[in-house]
C-alpha cells in the first residue's frame, strides 16, 4: 500500500433497513492532510460514508485507516485516529462546555486528566471562541454555540482524521467563516484529512482542497472544486440551474429559477 494514503474506501456499499442502497460499490483513496468536501444532495450518501469511516454502519467492502480495517481497531484506538462531529447535539443531560469538550480527551486518558489534557482542552474552546460558555450548560446554548462544542471537543481528540456533518449549518455568516478558516488552519498546522459534508456549496468551492460530488449513493465525480462545482454537474445531480461568477479566485454560484426568469421576460415583454 502507498505509505501517503491514510484512508481509502474500497467498494463500500451500505443499505439502511427496508431501504434503497444509501452507498453503492464507493471506492476512494485519501492522502494525509487536507480539506476535502462531500457534495450532493439530501439523501445521496453523505453523512452515511462518514459514519462508516468511523465504524458507526458497518458496510460491505472495506474502510482501511492506513491499510488497517477500522473494523478490527477497538473503540478506544479509532477514537485516537478519527474523530466525528454530528449535525446536531441532541443529549439532554447537565454538562459545562468545558467538561464536554474534556470529553474529548477520553481516548488518551489515564484514572484523571493531565496538565496537557487541561491545556488542549482550554486551547480549543479559546480556538473557537467559547472562552466566555466555559462554564455554562451546553443545554442552554444557541444551536450555533453548540456546534462550536461539538468541534472543539472533536479537535481536543487530537485526530488524523476529522469527519465532520454539516458544520456551518448552524451557524450565521460570520461564524461560518470563523470555523472554515479555523479548519483550513488546523488541517495545515496539524497535517490532518478534513472530510466535511456540506451543503453550502460556495463554503465548498473557496475552502476545499478536494471536491467529492455524491448523487445516489455514487461518487459522481472528484477533483478540484472547478472540476466539480461545474454548472454541468450540478444541473445533473442537483437538477437546478446556476450560473457561476468569479471575482478574482474566487467562484460565487448562484441558483437559477428558470420559471421567475421566464416570469420577468413575459412582464418585460408586455
Amino acid at each position: 500500500m502507498d505509505a501517503r494514503v491514510m484512508l481509502e474506501l474500497q467498494d463500500v456499499s451500505f443499505a439502511y433497513k427496508g431501504g434503497r442502497p444509501a452507498l453503492t460499490a464507493v471506492h476512494l483513496t485519501f492522502e494525509r492532510g487536507g480539506i476535502v468536501s462531500l457534495v450532493g444532495p439530501n439523501g445521496s450518501g453523505k453523512t452515511t460514508l462518514l459514519r462508516c469511516v468511523n465504524d458507526l454502519l458497518h458496510p460491505d467492502g472495506r474502510v482501511l485507516l492506513r491499510g488497517r480495517a477500522v473494523r478490527s481497531m477497538s473503540r478506544r484506538e479509532l477514537a485516537r485516529a478519527v474523530a466525528y462531529v454530528p449535525q446536531s447535539f441532541t443529549g439532554d443531560f447537565p454538562v459545562t462546555v468545558f467538561d464536554m469538550v474534556l470529553l474529548g480527551r477520553r481516548p488518551h486518558v489515564g484514572w484523571s486528566p493531565s496538565d496537557r489534557d487541561l491545556e488542549v482542552v482550554a486551547r480549543c474552546i479559546a480556538d473557537l471562541g467559547l472562552a466566555d460558555f466555559t462554564l455554562r450548560d451546553v443545554g442552554q446554548l444557541s444551536g450555533g454555540e453548540r456546534q462550536q462544542v461539538l468541534i472543539a471537543r472533536a479537535l481536543a481528540q487530537e485526530p488524523e482524521v476529522l469527519l465532520l456533518d454539516e458544520p456551518t449549518s448552524n451557524l450565521d455568516i460570520r461564524h461560518q467563516l470563523n470555523v472554515m478558516r479555523y479548519l483550513c488552519d488546523i488541517v495545515s498546522d496539524r497535517g490532518l484529512l478534513a472530510l466535511v459534508a456540506i451543503h453550502d456549496l460556495n463554503l465548498a468551492s473557496q475552502y476545499s482542497d478536494d471536491v467529492v460530488m455524491m448523487h445516489q449513493g455514487h461518487v459522481y465525480a472528484r477533483g478540484t472544486s472547478d472540476q466539480v462545482l461545474t454548472r454541468e454537474n450540478i444541473q445533473i445531480v442537483y437538477d437546478v440551474d446556476v450560473a457561476i461568477h468569479r471575482h478574482g479566485d474566487l467562484r460565487h454560484i448562484v441558483p437559477v429559477d428558470q420559471s421567475s426568469r421566464r416570469r420577468l421576460e413575459v412582464t418585460t415583454a408586455l
